[in-house]
């Protein structure tokens, strides 16, 4: 009785271990085709689904996947009696999955994701949704474009073989030239120190001495500190 009470707990550990040490290939082979069958119906790249699931629960090993099956790290009301959270719990895995992709057609600031990008284009659903505010990290888009590329999860976006990724948007950055026009002046015909002062938001009186003028007087062409 003993020897069977014990094989039967050391089974159960087993059991335990072995969820708790999912790996994220494991995780990917289990949950790709439902990201897939969610993808064909709202047009959002499978490869962002399983992306988003594999960061925010770990690969299906944290706390809340395990006793909530929530993978997308949405809060809301859960009846769980063995953890205490403030995430919401749901009776299974694919109903946290569907949960996801209610949550960003049922707002404002990710509905229009579904109208401006397709389901093969999967870095800017990722910026899109990072800017729609699901997460606090200023990196976040950048850690889901990593897990897709680590994990070659393009692969489950169903992509034509002549597809092109669009370019990655180009971040505007002031020119060290714009730079030094904001921080001078071009004196032009007409100009006094006066009209001047009040056009950049200063005086007169800092002009001449930012420029070391013995006068008001002012050529054109003259270059003048603000």
């Amino acid at each position: 009785m003993f020897k069977s009470l014990l094989l039967v707990w050391l089974s159960a550990i087993s059991i335990t271990f072995s969820v708790g040490a999912q790996t994220t290939a494991e995780y990917i082979a289990e949950h790709a085709e439902y990201a897939q069958t969610l993808m064909r119906e709202h047009k959002i790249p499978a490869s962002v689904i399983l992306a988003v699931a594999i960061h925010e629960s770990a690969s299906g090993t944290s706390k809340i996947a395990r006793y909530l099956n929530n993978h997308f790290g949405i809060k809301g009301a859960n009846s769980n009696t063995e953890i205490r959270s403030s995430y919401k719990g749901y009776p299974s895995v694919q109903k946290s999955y569907d949960s996801f992709l209610e949550f960003l057609k049922s707002r404002s600031s990710f509905t229009s994701l579904f109208e401006k990008y397709d389901q093969f284009d999967y870095r800017n659903w990722a910026r899109g949704i990072q800017r729609g505010g699901y997460a606090r990290s200023r990196t976040w888009a950048s850690q889901i474009i990593g897990i897709i590329k680590k994990n070659d999860l393009s692969q489950y976006d169903e992509r034509p073989d002549d597809y092109v990724e669009p370019p990655a948007p180009v971040v505007a950055t002031r020119s060290r030239s714009a730079k030094t026009s904001r921080s001078t002046y071009t004196v032009k015909r007409g100009d006094s120190l006066n009209k001047i002062a009040k056009l950049r938001g200063t005086t007169a009186a800092s002009l001449m001495k930012k420029n070391g003028l013995k006068g008001a007087a002012l050529k054109p062409g003259q270059k003048l500190r603000l």
